[in-house]
């Protein structure tokens, strides 16, 4: 043991080479391997030697060593290496294991650096696997693993290759299987060592150990020999974690001889950009170096996969392995790949030059395994390089993945499945999914993607089209649409994803357009599903963008408008090329046409251009020319011309456009070369004659084919009647008949075909948009024409600005992503699920359908959210029942959890989900036996409410016999869908298969319990405003839909409304007035329902909610009490069923007085409630809110005006309506004492709100209420605004045609003001006398308007009553008696308004109707005898023009009425009228006009005795007033009663001297029997007051009677008087004027009448004549002249008095007697 110890000697090399040396030596052939003994004894010996140096030789490979003591020591190694001799290299291979792994070697293994000892041992270590032995097979695996390991050496350049090569061998041609396995496995873990350093451009760096059985999954899996994988597993791990713990050795000085950094570049590359990506802060060059080596391993495997079978050996397995192992390693390189070939350019490159390449020329390959490998490869490019590769990725996507995923009719099964299994995760990658629509969906320059990817899933999902023929078994066609079906479930899910995590869904609550704008601007990066950065994001240097939605929703427009230009011109070219240019996508210049036609890259069929090119049309022709002269044919050859020009378009199949275009080819050829042919013509003949050779050589119908002599001849003499050249045609001629004419897309199979741009531009139905036409698919031929014109694309692509790649992080973008998907997806789902009765496919498609609502819904995109939701809502099957199956179920399932998930979102889809809950509902209740709600809504509402509130029990008696009942049966026959009630369909019988299939499906819905339907009723608390809202919108239109069945209405709905109400009462009041709105409108119209025990029902859930609501507080100002009893408001006022308006009195009584405290805002409903039941044709409707409302009034006032003291007014209101009662007086009295009441309250400050806080606007809100009541009330304060209502209301009721209430009303109200004026303001007042008092007295005013003059201005009165409200004398007696009453306790208040209380006071004297005259006088007496001494001159003055004009107003009128006696004949008592002509005109008798006549003049005669006697109390009244108030009246006013005496004096004379009348109405009154008008008496009365008024003025008041000078006045009475009275003795006094000689008379004696009236006049005469005599002796002479005739005349008159002698005898002795004596 001490000698092994020692073995070597002291230092770590001799430890490590001693024991292995030593074994070399044993091992030894002695003869064959002297050299090798010996030199093994040498090192020895010389390890005995050597210690280890405290300062290393840099130089030296062994450390501790100098460099050639290290040389001499590795020596032996070298040559047991060289001895290809397996005992003596297997320990040699033991110790360069050991020296490696332990980091005793260590420096650059390179060819580069001469006599490299290290270098030498490797390339020996390669050379000795060849040997065939299997142990030393493993062994080379082993060290070179280890040396590329080793942290100590760096292998670089052509070393490392030749390591790669040497396991590439073993594992091509290895001894055994598990060999093979391990070589392949060193080899993936060398590309991760080499790949891993250079990612981190380092050699130190943490290595992942590669899992062996990964490196099987496509192929070598028959290499596996029973436990193969797990030793190779073994294997490399063992040698992994040999080389771990030796930090302390790694390689951390460069050798000197690198310590410049330069070396040689490998070759074909530059030498800057390796020094790009050195590491700046090191001169030695390692970094790049390792980064060097990376590349050309890299390199050297593309080239490696590319190689391919020659033909001599097409079958070549050993090349194909090594093909595909090449792809596998490649396939490491990729996965394990991270940001330097993103970043890196050199990589980027080479991932674009080299490995695109291999990929290309593999595709045409078919072997499955290498398209597999293609396709992870082509998976871990998208996943993380795909910011560097957007061109590439574009072609490889269409061509790896579309190709095979749109062949439906004859793939090969492997081969699809493989793409869908890659296309699922794609699908699960959200940014994937997100970054191809981005970039190529909403790039014009690229394939449509994404389109492609849902489309094709669409056909592979529907399968093949009927009526083809398919390769496929029917249990691989099923397998293709499960996993197509799951593909697009996982894109929709993704899409989902993305959208949550953009705008954090769950982690806040904003509203969605404020998520949108925050996530726009936070979300500069974006995170992979799996939590990977996409190396854009990494590297920003690289060609990314972030664009917003908008500049992509351009993007996208623009490119499905290009889109459809295209697909325009396909079809018809003259109206594609106008739509292109209409929309703007090309120019209007025949220019612009033409190079958009040339750079043909959008799609554009080469035939439909060359027909368009070859029209005659004007404009088609000008763009053929610019087309023809865009192109430079200068020093070409004719032939090559032409090939040249005809690449872009084929030629059309008609003479005449052929003939254009070569013409015009011919010019354009000349003009570019203008010596090559005499003329144009020339050409123009020759490009015909090639263009029928190339048809004729290539055509395979022409079977006899033009030779070179027949084409000759055919063009002798073209050239202006020469020929050209048989030469030149010659070479013509063998052009084309070895290289067919054709253009560049002839050349190219047609792998774009699924690129033809066929977009979803119109839906007319789901299923037309799945193009069924399917083209063959060819395999890519691998020739070197398609790899040019491919490599040819990447060019083009990568110079341009389109190829830079774009991020986004709207979620916006969705939107677009939803309208092209959204079609083929809900195709896919529905006849999946339609067709499929397979679980887990049915499941898939219900999650789909759940996702596409998620992303819709919350994208607020209303048609397609509405799409998914209605085709689950079909496939629930409840309106079918019987019919129902396990999926049906699981949609029904599906339904509730998108309710659940989604309810935030669905808006107007909740009526679809809520009708499927209906339905389980229904069906639910028909199971377990249960009677329906139509026959529980025909009986009382106690046993409607006992079956709503009893549970419902799952365990149901689901037996034939309980379950034939109609209801049942109609339910089995099913309906549609869209049907209101299920089974409406009544017609056909029900077999008892149907039900027992039903009662089946009964029991599947079982699995929904009541816990998961009212979970989503529960849920409601949790969703946002706006979905509340639309939740309750859409329960209450299936709630009226459920109640609106003929056959069987539900209350389902309507009682999870009420639920819903009261699970959402603490929502805030704005959210909740929302609710309230919708639900009052569904309360409405349902109570307003025909069916009267649905209406019934309905209004008896709406009490128990607002029973509910009323248990809430309200605060003052609010209006949500008032807005939740609207309803009934409503219902009351337009319900026709009293047994509707009975419950909603009984139900608002109940409310009102079991919640009175909680009622606030909502008395305003109440009182407009009991307002329409007061004005009911039902009696016991009306006393029952009257009882409500007395109660109310009596015990709960305070409450009513608590919040708002508004609702007094509404109060009011309704008072006044029960006053209007038409069935019972005793409700109109007391409700008429209840607004005393309220007065009383009002003015004892009972309004709770009345303060000085209140608003200005206040009493301008209750004005808006009734305008009429409160014109004249625009500068009233807040508190009277409450008054003014209650006075208008009453004042109307004293034109009621009730007595009682009339007189009721009318002294409540004088009352009310008396009591409570004394709060009223000036300006209240005002507007009180004019709209409230004096409207009273319409009726009294004859029809006139009384002017409303006050100093205010107030605007003039229009009366608001109706005209005429005829009053009984006592009424008016009261009113004018209140009315004085009024204004005298209220005087210095009301005083401007006297000039209208006397307006409507001397309106009582024009009345003519009885009575009402002596009341207006007595009133104005009333009124002066009380204010006479506070009464103004102006005032008095009033009184008497009143007075005045009521005198001589009515003048006018009672004359035209006499001017009608005119025309009236009065026949004596014994006759009639002879005119029998005229009545005989007019159709009737004598009798009836003599009848109509004396009724007539019987009226006249009644005015007359009314007229007379109104003007008599008209001057007594002044009378009196004057004898009480005299000293009071002014000589103008008094002027003014002297006006009014003599206008009544005059008139009465006027009268009385109408003898014609007087005879007429005397023979009437005696044929009608009637007394005669007093015209005497009135005339005598009338001078007599005159009179007397003219006498006391003069007597008592001389001041005043010589300021009018009424002595002369009274005179001129007196002489009045004295004339009336000769005229009435038939003294002809008045024919006497001047005459000189007195005629003599015969004096008659008089008759009987006379001396009667004179009798009458007397007094009158007397009392003039007493008047005279009593002059002063000076007046009296000095108007003695005027009356002494009259006087002489009286003497000589008849008299029926001594009296009158006895005056006249007076005057003649005391007065007339001094004067002629003097």
């Amino acid at each position: 043991m001490s000698a092994t110890q020692t073995l070597g000697g002291p230092s770590r090399c001799g430890r490590v080479l001693g024991s292995s040396l030593d074994k070399i030596i044993k091992n030894a052939a002695w003869r064959k391997h002297s050299h090798i003994v010996s030199s093994c004894k040498s090192a020895l010996d010389k390890l005995e030697t050597l210690t280890d140096t405290a300062l290393s030789d840099p130089t030296s490979p062994l450390l501790g060593l100098s460099s050639s003591d290290a040389d001499f020591v590795l020596n032996p190694i070298l040559l047991a290496l060289d001895s290809n001799y397996a005992k003596v290299a297997e320990p040699a291979l033991e110790c360069t294991f050991k020296l490696f792994s332990t980091g005793v070697v260590r420096g650059e293994i390179d060819s580069n650096i001469s006599n490299s000892i290290l270098y030498k041992i490797v390339e020996s270590v390669c050379k000795v696997g060849g040997i065939g032995e299997e142990s030393v097979e493993l062994a080379v695996l082993r060290v070179l693993l280890s040396a590329v390991r080793c942290p100590c050496v760096l292998i670089r350049g052509d070393c490392l290759l030749h390591v790669v090569r040497t396991c590439y061998n073993v594992y091509l041609s290895g001894l055994n299987g598990t060999n093979q396995i391990c070589a392949k496995s060193v080899l993936a873990q060398i590309m991760l060592i080499v790949f891993t350093r250079a990612e981190e451009d380092s050699i130190d760096d943490s290595i992942r150990t590669v899992s062996v059985s990964e490196l099987l999954e496509f192929t070598d899996k028959n290499l596996n020999e029973g436990s193969s994988i797990y030793y190779c597993q073994n294997f490399v791990s063992e040698v992994m974690s040999a080389s771990e713990g030796v930090p302390d050795l790694k390689l951390s000085q460069p050798v000197p001889d690198l310590q410049n950094g330069e070396y040689k570049v490998s070759k074909g590359e530059e030498k800057e950009e390796v020094g790009e990506e050195g590491v700046e802060s090191s001169s030695c060059g390692v970094s790049s170096k390792i980064r060097e080596d990376g590349f050309l391993v890299f390199k050297n495997l593309c080239k490696l996969s590319m190689k391919f079978t020659s033909q001599e050996n097409p079958d070549d397995q050993i090349l194909l392995r090594g093909k595909t192992v090449s792809l596998e390693l490649l396939k490491v390189i990729m996965d394990n790949g991270r940001s330097i070939w993103c970043s890196n350019e050199r990589f980027l490159n080479a991932i674009k030059q080299y490995l695109c390449l291999s990929l290309l020329k593999n595709s045409a390959l078919s072997v499955m395994s290498i398209f597999q490998l293609q396709c992870s490869i082509f998976m871990s490019l998208l996943t993380k390089f795909r910011s560097g590769l957007k061109a590439e990725i574009g072609i490889f996507f269409p061509m790896l993945i579309l190709r095979v995923l749109e062949n439906v009719l004859q793939p090969s099964f492997v081969q699809k499945m493989t793409v869908l299994n890659l296309l699922e995760k794609i699908a699960g990658d959200s940014q994937i999914i997100i970054d191809i629509f981005v970039n190529y969906d909403c790039d014009v320059d690229s394939p449509n993607i994404f389109e492609r990817i849902v489309n094709g899933l669409l056909k592979t999902a529907l399968g093949p089209p009927p009526g083809s023929t398919s390769t496929l078994s029917a249990v691989q066609d099923v397998t293709f649409r499960h996993e197509s079906v799951k593909c697009l479930v996982g894109i929709i899910k993704s899409m989902g994803n993305w959208m949550d995590q953009q705008l954090k869904i769950g982690d806040s609550d904003l509203p969605r357009s404020l998520e949108s704008d925050t996530s726009a601007e936070s979300h500069s990066t974006l995170i992979a599903e799996d939590g990977a950065l996409p190396d854009c994001e990494l590297h920003p240097e690289m060609n990314s963008e972030l664009s917003d939605a908008a500049t992509l929703e351009q993007r996208r427009a623009y490119k499905i408008e290009l889109q459809k230009g295209v697909s325009l011109f396909n079809r018809k070219p003259s109206k594609g090329v106008e739509f292109l240019i209409n929309m703007k996508k090309v120019g209007n210049s025949p220019e612009e046409v033409a190079f958009f036609l040339k750079n043909n890259t959008t799609g554009l069929s080469e035939t439909m251009i060359g027909d368009y090119l070859g029209e005659r049309e004007e404009f088609a022709l000008r763009v053929m020319h610019a087309y023809v002269d865009s192109f430079n044919f200068k020093s070409m050859d004719f032939g090559e011309a032409i090939r040249f020009f005809l690449r872009g378009f084929r030629l059309p199949g008609e003479a005449q456009k052929i003939d254009r275009i070569m013409e015009k080819f011919a010019e354009r050829y000349c003009k570019c070369n203008p010596n090559s042919f005499t003329s144009a013509d020339t050409a123009y003949v020759l490009a015909y004659s090639v263009i029928m050779l190339n048809t004729d050589a290539h055509n395979s119908m022409v079977k006899d084919k033009m030779s070179k002599a027949d084409f000759i001849r055919n063009n002798r003499g073209i050239d202006d009647g020469k020929d050209l050249p048989e030469e030149y045609l010659g070479a013509l001629y063998d052009q084309i008949v070895k290289n067919e004419i054709k253009m560049k897309a002839d050349s190219v199979p047609q792998s774009k075909q699924a690129n033809s741009l066929n977009k979803l531009l119109g839906l007319d139905g789901i299923l037309n948009m799945v193009s069924w036409k399917q083209t063959e698919e060819k395999p890519l031929g691998a020739n070197g024409l398609l790899i040019r014109h491919i490599q040819e694309q990447f060019k083009a692509k990568s110079g341009k600005s389109e190829s830079v790649y774009h991020t986004v992080s709207d979620v916006a973008i969705l939107r677009f992503m939803v309208e092209v998907c959204w079609g083929p997806m809900l195709a896919a789902f529905s006849v999946t699920l339609d067709q499929s009765d397979d679980r887990l496919a049915t499941t898939q498609c219900l999650q789909g359908f759940r996702h596409a609502v998620h992303v819709t819904a919350i994208m607020g995109m209303q048609t397609q959210r509405d799409a998914f939701v209605t085709s689950v809502a079909k496939f629930t099957f409840l309106h079918c029942a019987a019919d129902m199956k396990q999926k049906n179920v699981d949609a029904v399932k599906a339904i509730i959890s998108i309710a659940i998930e989604d309810g935030n979102h669905l808006q107007e889809a909740w009526e679809h989900i809520l009708t499927c809950l209906s339905r389980i509902e229904h069906l639910q209740l028909l199971g377990e036996g249960a009677p329906t709600d139509a026959s529980f809504l025909s009986v009382s509402n106690t046993e409607t409410d006992e079956k709503m509130a009893k549970p419902i029990a799952l365990q149901s008696l689901k037996k034939k016999g309980s379950l034939r009942n109609p209801a049942v049966m109609a339910v089995v026959r099913g309906g549609s869908y869209d049907s209101t009630a299920v089974g409406v369909n009544s017609s056909g019988l029900v077999t008892p298969e149907q039900i027992n299939h039903f009662i089946a499906n009964l029991n599947l819905l079982d699995q929904i319990g009541n816990f998961e339907l009212n979970h989503v009723f529960g849920h409601s608390q949790r969703l946002n405003s706006d979905a509340i809202v639309a939740f309750v919108k859409a329960l209450c239109k299936v709630s009226i839909s459920e109640l609106q069945s003929p056959t069987d209405p539900r209350v389902f709905c309507l009682t999870k409304l009420v639920e819903i109400a009261h699970y959402n009462m603490n929502r805030i009041r704005l959210v909740w007035s929302r609710m309230w709105n919708v639900l009052s409108d569904f309360f409405v119209s349902v109570g307003l329902s025909e069916n009267l025990s649905v209406a019934i029902f309905v209004m008896d859930s709406l009490r128990q909610l607002a029973m509910k609501f009323l248990e809430r507080e309200e605060l003052a100002n609010y209006n949500f009490q008032n807005e939740f009893l609207r309803p009934f408001v409503i219902v009351m006022q337009k319900s026709n069923s009293a047994e509707i308006r009975e419950l909603i009195i009984r139900c608002i009584s109940q409310m009102v007085l079991s919640r009175v405290t909680n009622v606030k805002s909502g008395w305003k409903s109440v009182f407009m409630v009991f307002t329409a039941a007061a004005a009911d044709e039902q009696k016991s409707i009306v006393l029952l809110a009257f009882e409500t409302m007395e109660k109310i009034v009596r015990e709960y006032f305070p409450h009513i005006t608590e919040t708002d003291a508004t609702t007094f007014t509404d109060c009011v209101r309704c008072l006044l309506k029960f006053t209007n009662s038409r069935f019972n007086s005793d409700v109109s009295l007391n409700a008429i004492a209840f607004l005393r009441f309220c007065a009383v309250k009002l003015a004892e400050g009972g309004l709770v709100c009345i303060d000085k806080s209140l608003d200005d606007a206040s009493p301008v809100t209750v004005a808006n209420k009734d305008d009429s009541d409160i014109q004249s009330f625009a500068d009233i304060d807040d508190h009277g605004s409450y008054w003014v209502p209650l006075l208008t209301g009453l004042s109307k009721l004293t034109s009621d045609s009730r007595l009682a209430i009339r007189k009721t009303s009318l002294e409540v109200l004088f009352n009310i003001l008396k009591d409570h004026g004394h709060l009223f303001s000036l300006p209240f007042w005002i507007g009180v006398f004019s709209s409230v008092v004096l409207p009273i007295f319409n009726g009294v005013c004859e029809k006139r308007d009384m002017p409303v003059k006050d100093e205010q201005d107030s605007p003039t009165l229009k009366c608001p009553y109706p005209d005429g409200s005829n009053w009984d004398t006592e009424t008016s007696a009261v009113a004018a008696q209140c009315l004085v009453d009024l204004f005298i306790s209220f005087y210095n208040v009301l005083r401007p308004q006297l000039s209208n209380v006397v307006s409507v006071l001397t309106g009582y004297l024009r009345s003519s109707i009885q009575g009402h005259a002596s009341t207006g006088v007595a009133a104005v007496f009333r009124l002066t005898g009380e204010l006479g001494s506070r009464l103004s001159d102006d005032e008095w003055r009033e009184i008497f023009l009143a007075l005045k004009g009521a005198a001589t107003s009515m003048l006018p009128g009672f004359m035209k009425l006499l001017r009608t006696m005119d025309d009236i004949m009065v026949p004596d008592s014994s006759q009639s009228y002879p005119n029998t002509e005229t009545s005989s005109d007019h159709g009737m008798t004598n009798d009836d006009i003599e009848n109509d006549n004396l009724q007539t003049v019987a009226y006249v005669v009644s005015r007359m005795k009314s007229h007379i006697a109104e003007q008599l109390l008209i001057m007594q009244v002044i009378i009196d007033m004057y004898k009480r108030h005299l000293r009071f009246l002014s000589a103008a006013n008094i002027n003014i009663i002297v006006e009014i005496f003599s206008s009544i004096a005059s008139h009465a004379q006027q009268l009385n001297s109408d003898t014609t009348l007087q005879r007429k109405t005397q023979k009437a009154c005696s044929i009608l029997e009637l007394s005669e008008p007093p015209m005497v008496h009135f005339e005598n009365e009338a001078y007599q007051n005159y009179l007397n008024f003219l006498q006391d003025l003069v007597k008592n008041n001389p001041s005043v009677s010589e300021e009018m000078n009424l002595e002369s006045l009274l005179v001129a009475v007196c002489e009045k008087i004295l004339q009336i009275y000769l005229n009435c003795a038939d003294y002809p006094y008045a024919m006497q004027t001047s005459v000189e000689k007195p005629v003599t008379h015969w004096i008659l004696p008089l008759g009987s009448a006379k001396r009667e009236e004179l009798a009458a006049r007397t007094p009158l005469l007397v009392s003039a004549l007493e008047a005279l005599s009593g002059l002063e002796r000076d007046s009296f002479g000095k108007y003695i002249a005027n009356f002494f005739p009259l006087l002489v005349d009286l003497v000589r008159s008849e008299h029926s008095s001594g009296e009158v002698q006895r005056v006249l005898s007076n005057i003649f002795q005391s007065c007339i007697g001094p004067i002629i004596m003097q």
